[in-house]
């Protein structure tokens, strides 16, 4: 996974460098803004599949990972509005909630595990006056970093779990590539531009329904199974993504007649 996407300045958390660091809510998601895509574990499936497109994506089957696609075009989040806002009523993917902390993997010849928290120092909601304290006086974890630092703990177990996840996919050729094409609508009914999205996998349904019984057994009891289904079932959102696209260059239409 693409760990520090979003981060401008990923540094390890230090409780005496950070002693008095503060953290004030930020009511805007505007980091996210530029991410057409990020990872996504097997454990959100079923909440993000009602709302997004759920693909596999990478330079081959064997390093492919899932992804939420939340764009159409290089460097936009259809999710995400000119403000920061993320769309209402839409699941938000914990690669997102967890910003702006990170667990990741220690500098070479660093002692302690291998995993450290990271925090973006850029974030707009540090500070040393406002909001609430990541450490105690006494230099304890606050409640407000003990939260952030379980639900990274828990996010990486969902990534080791989605890794053995994929692990079955491809140990069961179950990956398919999927080229995504759009043929936009121009003017006057007019054919406009395509969109092409490349080095996309999908789930074969054919070949997962042609399992063994004994394979198939295991997925249904490790949840592999769902997963599946909820990824295949999500596919159908391309058509609300495309909507989203057509609403958001309306709006760019507009705007630029306006100005002009």
């Amino acid at each position: 996974m693409a760990e520090v996407l979003f981060y401008e300045n990923p540094v390890p958390l230090n409780r005496n460098e950070h002693k008095d660091l503060r953290m004030k809510v930020v009511p805007n998601v505007k980091f996210a803004m530029n991410a057409h895509s990020v990872p996504l574990t097997g454990v959100e499936f079923g909440l993000a599949a009602r709302d997004m497109l759920i693909v596999f994506a990478g330079s081959s089957v064997a390093d492919a990972g899932p992804v939420a696609l939340l764009g159409l075009r290089q460097n936009e989040n259809l999710y995400v509005d000119a403000e920061g806002h993320w769309a209402p009523d839409t699941y938000v993917p914990a690669f997102v909630r967890r910003y702006p902390f990170v667990l990741a993997e220690k500098p070479a010849g660093q002692e302690g595990d291998d995993f450290t928290v990271f925090l973006d120092e850029k974030y707009e909601g540090f500070n040393t006056t406002e909001g609430e304290r990541l450490f105690k006086e006494d230099g304890t974890d606050t409640e407000l970093l003990t939260n952030a630092v379980g639900f990274l703990g828990d996010f990486q177990q969902n990534v080791a779990r989605t890794r053995w996840f994929m692990q079955q996919l491809n140990k069961h050729e179950l990956l398919e590539p999927r080229n995504v094409q759009l043929q936009k609508q121009g003017k006057d009914g007019a054919q406009g531009k395509s969109i092409n999205l490349n080095g996309l996998f999908v789930v074969n349904e054919e070949k997962l329904r042609a399992l063994d019984e004994k394979t198939t057994h295991e997925f249904l009891r490790e949840g592999v199974l769902g997963w599946a289904y909820a990824h295949l079932l999500s596919l159908t959102n391309i058509d609300r993504l495309a909507h989203r696209l057509d609403v958001r260059e309306q709006a760019e239409e507009a705007a630029g007649k306006t100005t002009n």
